[in-house]
This record gives C-alpha cells, sequence and structure tokens, in this order.
C-alpha cells in the first residue's frame, strides 16, 4: 500500500476488490436458474408426517430434484388466515409449532430458512397494482410452510417468505392473489400452495384407502386441474361432488387457487402425486407452468 493518498484509478481497484470479495448478502440470489419457475400445490396433511413412512413424504424428499433452483420461495400455506391480505417481512422467521397432541420429536424441530424483506416488499407492491392492498408483519412460518419445505429443501437454505389466505373472500380472490404475483416465476421465484386436497378432521380413519366420497372430489379436482378450467374451479364448492363434506372449512383448498393463479391466464396443470393418508386426506399434489 502506497503511503501517499491514492489516486483515483488506485481507489477504484481497491473498491471493486472489495465488492468482488464482500459476503453474499441473504437477500441475493443462491444459483438461481434462468428457467421460469412453476408454481406448485402439496397436500401437507398433518405434521406427523415428517415422522412417518408415507408414499407422500417420499414424494416430497424427492420433489425438489425435479426443480430450477429457486432464488427464493413465496409459501400460501392453509395455517396463515387474515381478514386483510398479509405478507410476512420476517428477516429469520420462527419456526412456529401451530399444533398439539404430537410426538415431542416434533416440537424440537426447527426450519432456519431466512426470509427475505425485500421480496415480501415486491410482493405488497404487485399486490397493490393489482388493486389488492396487502399489510405487512413479521410472523414466522407455520407447519403448512416449515413441514413439507423441511423435506423438499431439507438445507433450509433457500429465502421463503410466506402470504396469508383470506377464506372468507372465497377463490375468485385466491386466483387473483395468484394472477397478481405471477411475475415472480420469471424471476426465480418458487409459488409453493400448501393445503389439502381434502381436509376433513371429523371423518379422519386409518390406512391409505379412501372412502368413495374422498374418491370422487378428489377426481372430479385432478380432472378440472389438468384441463385448466378456471370457472369449476373458481366455483367447485357448488359443482363438485362432496364438496363440503371433503373441505367442511375452506382454507385448505384455497393454496390450490393461488398456485393456478400464479401460473398465469390459460394453463392446465399437472398431477405430480396422488395418495392418502389419515384414511380421509387426499395428498394430491399438481405443478403449474404457466407462459
Amino acid at each position: 500500500m502506497p503511503n501517499r493518498p491514492w489516486n483515483r484509478r488506485e481507489a477504484l481497484v481497491a473498491l471493486a476488490a472489495f465488492a468482488c470479495a464482500r459476503p453474499r448478502s441473504k437477500e441475493e440470489p443462491v444459483n438461481p436458474s434462468s428457467e421460469p419457475m412453476p408454481s406448485l400445490f402439496v397436500s401437507h396433511g398433518a405434521p406427523s408426517l415428517l415422522l412417518e413412512d408415507a408414499p407422500v413424504r417420499t414424494f416430497l424428499a424427492g420433489m425438489a430434484k425435479e426443480l430450477p433452483r429457486p432464488r427464493a420461495i413465496l409459501c400460501v400455506s392453509a395455517h396463515w388466515t387474515t381478514r386483510a391480505t398479509r405478507v410476512d417481512v420476517s428477516t429469520a422467521p420462527e419456526t412456529l409449532h401451530d399444533f398439539a397432541g404430537f410426538p415431542e420429536e416434533l416440537y424440537r424441530m426447527r426450519y432456519p430458512a431466512p426470509g427475505s424483506p425485500g421480496l415480501a416488499r415486491d410482493v405488497a407492491l404487485r399486490l397493490k397494482a393489482a388493486g389488492i392492498e396487502a399489510e405487512t408483519s413479521s410472523r414466522g412460518l407455520d407447519h403448512g410452510a416449515w413441514a413439507p419445505l423441511k423435506l423438499m429443501y431439507p438445507a433450509a437454505d433457500v429465502p421463503v417468505v410466506q402470504l396469508a389466505l383470506q377464506p372468507h373472500l372465497g377463490a375468485a380472490h385466491h386466483v387473483a392473489l395468484g394472477r397478481a404475483l405471477a411475475g415472480l416465476r420469471q424471476e426465480g421465484v418458487l409459488v409453493l400452495g400448501s393445503g389439502g386436497a381434502t381436509h376433513n378432521l371429523g371423518e379422519l380413519g386409518a390406512g391409505d384407502h379412501a372412502p368413495d366420497w374422498v374418491r370422487r372430489f378428489d377426481d372430479w379436482l385432478v380432472e378440472r386441474v389438468e384441463r385448466g378450467d378456471e370457472r369449476d374451479l373458481v366455483g367447485y364448492r357448488a359443482l363438485a361432488p362432496d364438496s363440503a363434506r371433503c373441505h367442511p372449512t375452506e382454507e385448505h383448498l384455497f393454496p390450490l387457487h393461488v398456485a393456478f393463479g400464479a401460473a398465469g391466464g390459460d394453463t392446465r396443470g399437472r398431477t405430480l402425486h396422488r395418495s392418502t393418508t389419515w384414511g380421509t386426506l387426499a395428498m394430491t399434489a399438481f405443478r403449474f407452468d404457466g407462459a
């Protein structure tokens, strides 16, 4: 280093060297793919899925190998519902154990993925541009987010942001949420809807053999997703067989509507997995590759 003050050229060289050597920020992409990301819907079932030997557990554990590497994940979970649209701006989201009566091992689990306040602010701005006002808060990841992600991305090295549902606003609102965020897929963001193809906790059983009423609804859902039938998916409550029995409350299906909307218009989904747990929980998963 010279004893005299640096001239302009020396200062620029030093500044460039510092910029190249500085640590990577958590807000920066980690080996992002140039491919557009799909949007996904997965059925997360009970949190004990992490401890069970079930076909859907094997499927989720291998799912990331079939996807481009995301820059970040925007997760819409059935377990965060709000009156107004809300997005989590946590820098380091807490792992929320929002369940009771399960094995102690589950309560010791953590999913220390970083958050992305920058992505969260981008989500809020995109929603506002589409006429949907979004509030921000620091909350953490509920089990609808961290349980499937712990199987998909066990290293917890991809930033995760959660977006809340508003079940009282219906299916069309959630398609609109997704459609407002479709552009994120071109920027390396994986939009992940996490809920349940069916979700009747009052009629849980045992094993992997679904009763007729679960199979009827799940078959109807698969057919409509694969043909991209937005009208029927939005109107599922009146059109699908056994819809009220399969979804006594609607929050577990609306993440599907967000994932469908995030693929853009005129898109057909692809069924990735079908199985049943606890007798009546259809664990169907879909992929959407829109324009």
